[in-house]
Parts: C-alpha cells; structure tokens; sequence
C-alpha cells in the first residue's frame, strides 16, 4: 500500500512511521510519500525516518515531495496533518486570546475557531485535489481542530474522510491501567461527544462494566492525570470521565489566570524548542535520539498551564504514555483495506447516534470498521449535562464552516460570539478584528 502524508515534515510523523515499522503483515504499507511546503524540514525529516528505520529490512519506502500533486496518484491511504501559519500561528492566537482574557488554546474556543478559519480553505482545495488524482484513496484526518475540519473535507469527500484523536484512548488506557487492565479485544469502551469535548461513560471488560469500580475511589481516579485535573470529588459528581479538553471549560477561570501568570505561552514554549530541535536535528548523527529526546520534553510539558491551575505538579511518566494516534490509524488502515473489523472511536458523521444532531454532524463515538469504512455504533449517549454543551459548540463549528466556505465575516462573528468560552459580542468582535489584522490567510472574510 502506498500512504501519503500531507504535512509529513511535521514532529509527530516519526510515530507514524513507528507504526508501519512494526507491522510486517501482507498488505502492509511498503511505501510512504511524505508532503510538505518546507523543504528543509523534509529533508531532515527524511533522515530522521531512515535513522529510526536502522536495522529493518522491510522498511517502507520514503520519498518527499513539495507538490502534493506529484505524491497523490497512487495512493491508497492519505493522512492529512497541517498546520497552516505553522507555530507562530499557534503563538498569535494564543496572544490575541489573552490581550481580551480568554483562552487561546489551538483547538477550542478563539484559538480553535482562528486556527479552523485559516486551515479550511486549504484542506477544502486540498480535499478537491484528492477527489481528482486519488479518487480511490481513503484520507485520515489529524488536522487540528479534527471535527471541524472532518465535516468540512467530507462535503467533498463523503465518508472517504475520516477523523482520528488520541484523546480518548488515552483516557481509557489510564483508567484501565487503575484496574491492572490492558486495552485489548476484550474491552469496549462507550464515549461520546465532539472531538475534545467528550465523556467516556463505560469500560465493559467481558461485558462487565468497570468505569464504577474507577469511580468508587477518590485515589484511584486521582492516580492518573484526568483525574487529577479535574479532582475526584468532580469526577464522582459527573458519574463519567471527561476528555482532558474539557477542563478548559470546567476551570476556565482558573486556566486563564495560570495562562496569564505563565512566562511564556505553550505555543512561544514550543517555537523555540522547535526551532532548537529543527537545528540540532538537520546536523546530528542520531537524528532520531534527537527526535525522542525532544518528544519526551514536549510530552513532559503538556498542558503545564493546565496543571499548575490545579496543582498537579510534574507529569507522571505513565501518563505520558500516549493514546497510540499512529495504532489507531494502522487499525483503521488495515481495516478498510483488509476488510480486518476493528472498534475504534473515530470522528464521523453522526447517522442518527447522538439525539439533538443531524446526521451530517461530524461527533466522535466507538465505531466499526470493515472495507467499508468508518460505522458509528448504535447506543452512543452523552451525558445529560453535557448535551447544551455538545449543541452549541457542534453550531459553531458549523458557523465556522459556513465562514469558511463562504467568506462570511458575520458567520465567523456569530461562531466566536456564541462559543461558552467567549462571553461576550464585544470581545467576539475585537477578537476577530485582531486575528484577521494578524493573518492575511483570513483576507477571505468579507
């Protein structure tokens, strides 16, 4: 199989590449074109995956190309990971959220909804270009924020496109890993919601539900880091475990004063270490240590701001264990193109699974996987005191789509203005005015 990766100079496609190294199946992917617009990091890029590739016979095949038009044909499977305005990008919204005391974070509220209005007219050309040279290709979605950009792609796509999110996974894991459990076969997990605004409400274990077995016991919720973000008393109150992303919501106040008193937001953080890591990578002999070492140092900073809100403290080294993103794509990979049924939660059309949502809306629930492509399971449910949140956001996302395909400057206003987690028109409207002031990518809006 042939996999194309648009965005494949970006940091994380090492554990892509990890995946497809351990997997010496038939009908394994043999040959990887990676695409990107920065040269440079694609040739250090390239290096790095042959380093890590030391040793395997069978590697798959990379090649890197800036025209995604000369890596398309061909192609079976195509993951779609960009970042439009690349980290300073990150870095400015997170600016303009803070200038006007709120959030900035790059996939919800302002930063998620700037971030979607630059990165929608790409991924919709981008989408087209697909259609024409690999009309046959399935395209696994990572771009940020994932929901909103899955539902945009697939009104050109159809069900071809498909979301993935390591959140949720990762939720799980952790708290199986309370009961000595490992995620496997033998385990379902009931979760539902948006991407990053979802619950996980069951861990069935031979049909045995576990999730209240997690609950009962303030330290066992408190041993893994969901847990402690939210607090056990929180959580028990809940009866179900968030998605790590809804602590903004939960402590937003909180969030924004650990956000202000930060000497430096997570995005300026990451532009100078990437920029070290970029440097040092493109001259060291072991590109890839390079490349682990600075993972483990992103991995160990994630979400500071967040648990010093709280006072969590140091990340655990078992909670930086990650929700697997790259074994959940080999899954749905491996799925569609070998009819090999699988349970994955997926970001895909709704089909009549959450009460309250068309079936077009793009949610994130378990679903089956077969040569088909992506099935929602029957039976998902958000809690009650979730669902007027998971119904105004799903209508912003829709603004933001609709501001996107359209141009409409009031559209992008009403998203901004009716997110919870920007209280006023006001400041909607001063938001807006600063990101499109910051970022000739949104010169569309009219």
């Amino acid at each position: 199989m042939k996999l194309v990766m648009i965005g494949g100079g970006g940091f994380r496609t090492p554990l892509v590449y990890s995946a497809l190294l351990r997997d010496h199946a038939p009908g394994r992917v043999t040959e990887v074109a990676l695409v990107d617009v920065d040269a440079d990091r694609l040739r250090t890029m390239a290096r790095i995956l042959a380093d890590q590739a030391t040793g395997v016979t069978d590697a798959p095949t990379v090649s890197v190309h800036t025209d995604v038009e000369a890596a398309l044909p061909g192609a079976d499977f195509v993951f779609s990971a960009i970042r439009v305005a690349g980290m300073e990008g990150r870095a400015t919204d997170e600016r303009i959220g803070q200038s006007h005391g709120v959030i900035g974070q790059e996939t919800v509220g302002f930063g998620g909804i700037s971030y979607a209005l630059r990165t929608l007219p790409i991924v919709m050309e981008l989408a087209r270009t697909i259609r024409r040279l690999a009309p046959d290709a399935w395209v696994i979605n990572f771009t940020n924020p994932a929901g909103v950009v899955t539902e945009a792609m697939s009104t050109v796509l159809g069900d071809r496109v498909i979301g993935i999110c390591d959140s949720p996974i990762g939720l799980a894991r952790r708290a199986l890993g309370t009961l000595g459990i490992q995620h496997g076969p033998d385990v379902e997990l009931e979760y539902a919601g948006l991407n990053h605004l979802g619950w996980l409400t069951a861990l069935r274990v031979d049909g045995v539900d576990r999730l209240p077995e997690v609950l009962a016991e303030p330290a066992r919720i408190e041993s893994f880091e969901e847990g402690r973000l939210f607090g056990a008393e929180w959580v028990q109150a809940l009866g179900a475990l968030p998605n790590e992303y809804l602590h903004y919501y939960a402590y937003r106040r909180d969030v924004l004063q650990a956000d202000q008193y930060a000497p430096h937001t997570r995005a300026r953080y990451l532009v100078e270490q990437q920029d070290r890591f970029w440097a040092d990578a493109a001259h060291s002999a072991q590109p890839f240590h390079t490349w682990q070492e600075c993972r483990h140092d992103r991995e160990s900073t994630y979400m500071a701001t967040n648990r010093d809100s709280v006072g969590m403290g140091e990340r655990d080294l078992e909670d930086m264990t990650s929700g697997g993103y790259e074994d959940v794509a080999l899954s749905l990979m491996r799925g569609i193109a070998y009819d090999q049924p699988a349970r994955l939660i997926l970001n895909v059309p709704n089909r009549g699974t959450l009460a309250g949502l068309d079936d077009d809306a793009v949610v994130e629930v378990p679903c089956t996987v077969d040569a088909s492509g992506a099935h929602p399971i029957a039976g998902a449910r958000v809690p009650d005191f979730g669902l007027g949140t998971v119904t105004a956001v799903k209508y912003v996302e829709r603004q933001t789509i609709e501001a996107a395909l359209h141009g409409s400057r009031a559209a992008a206003l009403r998203a901004l203005a009716h997110h919870p987690l920007v209280d006023s028109v006001r400041i909607a409207r001063a938001l807006l005015d600063d990101a499109t002031s910051s970022f000739p990518h949104l010169s569309y809006l009219s």
